[in-house]
């Protein structure tokens, strides 16, 4: 069949070659690789401290978010796996990771939504919306 005659799966309306199918979220991760520069304070501000990034494309941003996850640490499964060199064993710990910014940030917030935080504890300390 021409292109013309496949529906297009996002409007249901309009053909596939009428418009392109928008269906798709990008997420992009800064890599900050404090562990190879020892000087260098892991607070993040305004200072430019990335060595890169990653980016990943999924149809959802859940899928995206996890991708990009998997390839800032190829160690990692995902969101919920917390790296080795990240230091959040007791509760203090934790909440200072959640109220500082730093390179592990979010690692402390999967760290959080395992422990039982609530959306709105995290929000409270990280002040993300």
């Amino acid at each position: 069949r021409a292109s013309s005659e496949h529906q297009n799966a996002v409007t249901k309306t309009t053909s596939a070659c009428f418009e392109p199918s928008l269906d798709y979220c990008v997420v992009k991760i800064p890599r900050w690789d404090m562990r190879k520069f020892n000087t260098t304070e892991s607070t993040l501000g305004s200072q430019m401290k990335s060595v890169g990034e990653v980016m990943a494309i999924g149809r959802k941003f859940e899928e995206a978010f996890q991708k990009a996850i998997r390839m800032f640490d190829d160690s990692l499964d995902g969101f919920g796996d917390i790296p080795s060199y990240v230091d959040l064993d007791s509760d203090k710990a934790l909440e200072t990771a959640l109220a500082e910014p730093d390179d592990s940030r979010v690692f402390a917030i999967a760290q959080a939504m395992q422990s039982g935080y609530s959306i709105d504890e995290i929000s409270d300390l990280t002040k993300i919306d």
